[in-house]
């Protein structure tokens, strides 16, 4: 079976409105997904990203605009500077991880409604009452949000350096295999991968 490595951060737009496209492409084929949440803050520093602020005026004003208009383009709500942006994501991730390990529910759904969260509700998924909506809303126990969470620390850190060992450097990324896809608008080019032509 195909599998794909997703590797995400909770806090990027971009994995935001990637929705849950991969899923269903990940579905149509009949692969599984292998999700990875990990700090891209840090993976700049290792990768020769910069972070948003530290970009040039040019780079900034461009995702102002490009942003929208994605977001437009794909029916997705969207909040160009929301009110919690950036915050600390780890409490989130370590619960995505928890869940991961329960099973149960839909990480798909999980994934996007923390995401949905920040770029279109205004919400800090930083703050427990966010984290357990989100779990509950995607069919796993709220409860998760309050378990494994040294493990989730460490599984976070084992993926920002499996990402950087992988070759990513941006979020999403989609790995199958040795080939390497960056971006919300390289699902299609997944698909047709998978579909065996690219």
């Amino acid at each position: 079976m195909t599998r794909i490595d997703y590797y995400f951060t909770l806090l990027s737009p971009y994995c935001y409105l990637a929705g849950t496209r991969l899923e269903e492409v990940a579905r149509k084929h009949g692969a599984t997904i292998n999700y990875k949440p990990f700090d891209l803050s840090q993976g700049f520093g290792r990768t020769g990203g910069v972070a948003v602020k530290d970009r040039h005026i040019s780079r900034i004003e461009y995702r102002a605009q490009e942003l929208p208009r994605q977001a437009k383009k794909l029916g997705l709500p969207f909040t160009l500077k929301p009110a919690h942006w950036p915050t600390n994501a780890a409490p989130a991730a370590y619960a995505f991880v928890a869940a991961q390990n329960a099973g149960g529910g839909d990480l798909g759904q999980l994934a996007h409604a923390l995401m949905r969260a920040v770029w279109a509700e205004d919400k800090d998924i930083a703050q427990d009452d966010v984290i357990r909506a989100c779990l509950e809303k995607a069919g796993f126990d709220p409860a998760l949000a309050d378990s494994g969470l040294l493990e989730g620390a460490q599984t976070y850190a084992r993926n920002l350096d499996e990402a950087v060992e992988a070759g990513v450097f941006g979020a999403p990324f989609y790995i199958v295999g040795e080939q390497r896809f960056w971006g919300q608008d390289r699902i299609e080019d997944l698909d047709l991968y998978l579909r065996g032509k690219l």
